[in-house]
C-alpha cells in the first residue's frame, strides 16, 4: 500500500510504518501536485494529521501550487478537532489567503461547516460576513490619501494622464467607497495633452483645515525640457469640488502631503527621504526653504512621507524599497517638527513577506483615526497573475486596509506587523453601502481630456466623437474607459453603427496606454463592412482575421460587441441580426499591465471601454446599454 492510499483510507498504522521506514515519503504529493501532508488534513482525519505534524518531517510552511496550507485543506474537511488543533498548536492562521485570497474561514462558510463556522467566530471575534476582504479599492486605485471629517472619509488616489484627473472617493464604513468627484474636472487646468502614459498626476494627498479641503499631487512631465516634476494644491469647501485651478509649487520631488500644525501653519511633505517646506496660509504658495526631516529606515526609494501629530509625538511614515515586491511602510518620531526623527524598532510596520501571497508591493500608507477612537492604514498594494514564470500585475495598483494598534510606548503596528491582511474584521462603524447609481460617471474617464462635447454619457447611452488620431498616439482623444477591476470579467455593449468611410474605426477597447491596447471594431473596405480585432504592442501591430459583412449600408443597425476575459485569455465575439459569432481568441495578452513591455512609465492598470477613430472626418457613434460584469 502506499503512503496516498493509507492516507486515504486513514489507516494510521500503515502511515506510520511507511513514515518510519522511508521518512522521505511525506513529501511526496498525489497526482494533482498536492503534497501529502495537505491530503491528509482534506480527509479530516485528526490521528493521522497529528502523527504527521510531531512525528513526520513535514513542514508546517509546505503549500500548494496556489499558496493554501493544512488549515486550507482541514478547512475543507469540516473537522472541528482537526481545525481547532492546526489553529491553537501548530499555530495556523484562520485568515491567510491562497494566490487567489481564498481563506480557510472562506472554505468552511463556501462548503456551510456550521460547526466550524462557529469555532472561526469564537478565535477572530467576527462571523464570517462581519469580515472585510482586501484590497478594498479594486484596479487602478494607487497611492492612496485619506482624511476622515465627522463621519465622513475621503480618500484620493493617482489618475496619471487619466481626465477627469484625481478620483475623490467617499465612505462612511472605510469599506464601500463611490468615487463623488474629482480635484481637476476642467480640460484647460489639466494640461495632459502632450504626456505619454504613466505621466500626469502622481500620489495625491487630501488633508482638511478649517472647513476647506486641500489636495495636493506631483505633476510629472515627460523627460523632455529641464523640469520634470512639480507640485499642484488645489481646495474647495465641498469635498467632492469644484476645487480651485491648480498652483504650483516649483519645487522638485514626488508624492507631496499637507500637514496643518496645530499653532495654524502649513507644510508640504515630498520626497528624497522626506523634506519639508513652508506653506502660505492659503497653502498655494511656497514661503519657505525645503529641508530634510529624516532619509527612512531602509535607505531605498524613500517617498510618499506623511505626518501625524499624535500625544506630543510627530510621526512620520514613509514608503520605501520601490514600488515593486520590495516596497514597506516604515516610520519614525520626534518631539519637534524640525526635530531629529528616531526609527521604529519594528520597521517596517508594513511589508509582504510572502513571495507567494496574492497580495504583494505594499506600501505608500496613510493613516486614519475613525470617531470611535480605532485606527486604520490605507495603503497600496497588487495582485498578480503568473505565467511561464513570471508575474503579472493586471489590475494596476491598489488599495487596502488595515488596522493599525498602538504600543504601550507610542509605536504603531499594522495588522501587528503580520504584513497585508486577506480577511479582516470591519471597522465599528455603522453599516453604509452607496447608492447603486445606473452608469455612475465617477466609472468613467478618458486618457487626456477629451474634446469639448466630444463624449456624451446619459443613461443607458454612449455618444462618442471620433478622434482625428488613432490609440497608438498621445494624440487620440474621446477614448471612454473603466477600470478593469477583476481577473475575469464579461464587457458588452451594442454599437449603432454609424456611416464609416475606409480608415474609420469604432468599437470595444481593452487599454493600457498608447503603447498597448487591444482594439474590437467595425471598419470599411471599399464598400463591405468589416469587424476585425487587432492588438498593439509596442511598435507591433497584429491584425486579426478580417470578418467581412453583408454588402451593403449598414448604417444604423444595431452592432452588439462582447469581450470575455479570464486572466490573460479574451474572447471577442459580436452579434448582428440575432445571430452571435467568435471573433477572435486572445490566448494571452500580458502586455496589457504593468509589465509588460519596456516602454515609458508603467504604473497604471488595465481598462476596458469604447472608441471611434475617424480621421480629419468627423463621425460620431453611439453605444447602447455597456454593461460590465466581474466574474
Amino acid at each position: 500500500m502506499t503512503l496516498q492510499q493509507a492516507i486515504l483510507n486513514k489507516d494510521l498504522e500503515t502511515v506510520m510504518q511507511i513514515l518510519v521506514e522511508d521518512p522521505p515519503r511525506i513529501d511526496d504529493k498525489d497526482e494533482n501536485g498536492v503534497p501529502l501532508c495537505l491530503v491528509a488534513a482534506a480527509t479530516g482525519s485528526f490521528p493521522i494529521v497529528k502523527y504527521i505534524v510531531e512525528y513526520s518531517r513535514a513542514s508546517m510552511n509546505t503549500v500548494d501550487d496556489e499558496n493554501r496550507n493544512i488549515l486550507h485543506y482541514a478547512a475543507m474537511s469540516g473537522d472541528v478537532e482537526l481545525a481547532r488543533y492546526l489553529v491553537e498548536k501548530v499555530g495556523m492562521d484562520i485568515t491567510s489567503g491562497d494566490k487567489q485570497l481564498v481563506t480557510p474561514y472562506q472554505i468552511a462558510f463556501e462548503k456551510n461547516h456550521q460547526e466550524l463556522l462557529s469555532y472561526f467566530k469564537e478565535k477572530v471575534q467576527a462571523s464570517y460576513e462581519e469580515m472585510y476582504h482586501n484590497p478594498i479599492g479594486t484596479g487602478m486605485f494607487p497611492d492612496p490619501s485619506i482624511v476622515r471629517v465627522g463621519e465622513d472619509y475621503y480618500m484620493v488616489n493617482s489618475s496619471f494622464i487619466f481626465f477627469p484627473c484625481i478620483p475623490i472617493s467617499h465612505s462612511r464604513d472605510l469599506i464601500h467607497w463611490e468615487i463623488i468627484g474629482h480635484a481637476i474636472t476642467n480640460p484647460q487646468w489639466a494640461r495632459l495633452d502632450e504626456l505619454e502614459g504613466g505621466r500626469g498626476y502622481w500620489a495625491p494627498d487630501i488633508s482638511y483645515n478649517n472647513g476647506t479641503f486641500y489636495i495636493t499631487a506631483t505633476y510629472r512631465l515627460n523627460d523632455t525640457g529641464t523640469v520634470y516634476r512639480r507640485q499642484i494644491v488645489v481646495s474647495s469647501d465641498k469635498p467632492e469640488g469644484p476645487y480651485s485651478e491648480p498652483s504650483y509649487i516649483e519645487e522638485d520631488g514626488i508624492d507631496p502631503s499637507i500637514f496643518h500644525d496645530d499653532d495654524g501653519r502649513h507644510y508640504m511633505l515630498l520626497n528624497r527621504g522626506a523634506r519639508i517646506l513652508e506653506l502660505s496660509s492659503d497653502c498655494k504658495k511656497q514661503i519657505g526653504e525645503a529641508q530634510l526631516l529624516y532619509y527612512g529606515s531602509q535607505k531605498r526609494a524613500p517617498e510618499g512621507p506623511h505626518l501625524l501629530k499624535k500625544d506630543g509625538w510627530y510621526y512620520l511614515f514613509l514608503a520605501e524599497g520601490g514600488t515593486g515586491p520590495g516596497h514597506r511602510i516604515t516610520v519614525s518620531r520626534s518631539r519637534e517638527l524640525l526635530g531629529n526623527y528616531e526609527p521604529c524598532p519594528f520597521n517596517p510596520i508594513m511589508r509582504q513577506m510572502d513571495e507567494k501571497a496574492g497580495i504583494q508591493r505594499c506600501g505608500h500608507g496613510k493613516p486614519v483615526c475613525t470617531q470611535k477612537g480605532e485606527w486604520y492604514m490605507v495603503y497600496l498594494c497588487g495582485r498578480r497573475l503568473e505565467k511561464d514564470g513570471q508575474s503579472y500585475s493586471v489590475l494596476g495598483r491598489e488599495t487596502a486596509l488595515d488596522p493599525v494598534t498602538w504600543t504601550a510606548d507610542g509605536w504603531p503596528m499594522v495588522n501587528e506587523l503580520k504584513g497585508p491582511s486577506v480577511l479582516q474584521r470591519k471597522p465599528d462603524l455603522p453599516k453604509w453601502i452607496p447608492e447603486e447609481k445606473d452608469n455612475p460617471a465617477g466609472e468613467w474617464m478618458c486618457p487626456r481630456p477629451p474634446e469639448d462635447g466630444a463624449v456624451k454619457i446619459e443613461k443607458g447611452s454612449f455618444v462618442l466623437k471620433g478622434s482625428k488620431a488613432p490609440l497608438s498616439s498621445v494624440d487620440a482623444r474621446n477614448i471612454l474607459v473603466r477600470r478593469q477591476d477583476g481577473f475575469s470579467f464579461n464587457a458588452s455593449t451594442t454599437l449603432v453603427i454609424p456611416e464609416l468611410s475606409e480608415g474609420q474605426e469604432a468599437g470595444l477597447t481593452c487599454y493600457y496606454d498608447e503603447n498597448t491596447w487591444v482594439c474590437f471594431y467595425i471598419g470599411r473596405k471599399e464598400d463591405r463592412y468589416f469587424i476585425q480585432v487587432k492588438e498593439h504592442i509596442g511598435q507591433e501591430d497584429i491584425h486579426h482575421e478580417k470578418i467581412l459583412l453583408n454588402a451593403g449600408n449598414l448604417s444604423g443597425e444595431e452592432l452588439g460587441l462582447k469581450v470575455d476575459t479570464d486572466c490573460f485569455r479574451r474572447s471577442f465575439s459580436y452579434e448582428l441580426e440575432g445571430k452571435e459569432q467568435i471573433a477572435a481568441v486572445l490566448e494571452n495578452v500580458s502586455y496589457l499591465c504593468d509589465e509588460g513591455i519596456r516602454m515609458g512609465k508603467r504604473f497604471t492598470g488595465a481598462m476596458v471601454g469604447m472608441y471611434v477613430y475617424s480621421g480629419e472626418m468627423e463621425r460620431y457613434a453611439e453605444f447602447k446599454n455597456f454593461t460590465y460584469v466581474r466574474k
